[in-house]
């Protein structure tokens, strides 16, 4: 017997489950920002039928979109994906279309969706046009790649890893994301909406970032390339400048 017939919480088998994820797939096509087709699954119990809304919005390897709200997931921690699906069902990251995709799904369950994407290594979207000015994007390299002492801010590659693939287990990569998603999320942990284990390390360092940083990061954050090898780096916590719950 594989996981998939395994998995049965609280009385509400893996059928029942995979049928609610696609009555609220079928409520999300509309978001759908890609020309690309979701493919049909075919057998009800697998993990195509479970991603279905999933790839709806984040692409059907999780290549993410040219929407700036619909990331790239593929290749991330597994770790830090499956606290995100956590969060978001339990309300503690609020997004609506999030929060009530995953509102009934048990732990195990978000577990192997997120192990799933963590597997996935599709191309990397073509970038935007640089239009913002050299001064604001040396700034955001400076903040990125160095931090700024004088504002106890470390280097996003501190923790982000050196090529910016993330860490295990529970740090994303940031390589592949929209500067509109970055800055988004930034100021959602400088001003408090956005949360994660404590301690929280970084609602401590976004809300030493100005507005401008935020904007300045997250321009350079989304022109850098991707390396050949986008796996996110071993866990490293003597290098981590600030203890971080994600990563216990």
């Amino acid at each position: 017997m594989d996981s998939f017939e395994r998995l049965s919480v609280a009385g509400c088998g893996c059928r029942t489950i995979v049928v609610f994820i696609v009555a609220c797939f079928a409520s999300l096509q509309t978001a759908q920002a890609q020309d690309e087709a979701v493919p049909a699954f075919k057998t009800i119990d697998s993990m195509e039928a479970r991603v279905q809304g999933c790839v709806t919005c984040h692409g059907q390897s999780g290549q993410g979109t040219d929407s700036g709200y619909f990331p790239r997931i593929a290749g991330k921690p597994a770790g830090y994906l499956f606290n995100q699906l956590v969060a978001f069902r339990d309300g503690t990251r609020k997004y609506a279309p999030m929060n009530y995709l995953v509102a009934q799904l048990p732990d195990p369950y978000l577990r192997e969706i997120a192990e799933h994407f963590a597997k996935q290594r599709p191309a990397f979207a073509v970038k935007d046009a640089v239009t913002t000015d050299p001064a604001t994007l040396l700034r955001g390299k400076t903040v990125a790649t160095l931090g700024d002492a004088s504002q106890q801010i470390p280097a996003c590659v501190a923790c982000h890893g050196a090529n910016l693939t993330g860490m295990q287990p529970g740090i994303p990569g940031l390589v592949g994301l929209r500067p509109a998603y970055i800055v988004a999320q930034l100021t959602r942990w400088r001003v408090g909406d956005r949360h994660a284990a404590e301690p929280d390390c970084m609602k401590r360092i976004a809300s030493r970032l100005s507005e401008t940083d935020v904007a300045a990061v997250g321009a350079w954050l989304s022109q850098q390339q991707a390396p050949k090898d986008a796996s996110p780096e071993s866990s490293n916590l003597v290098r981590m400048p600030l203890a971080c719950g994600s990563q216990r």
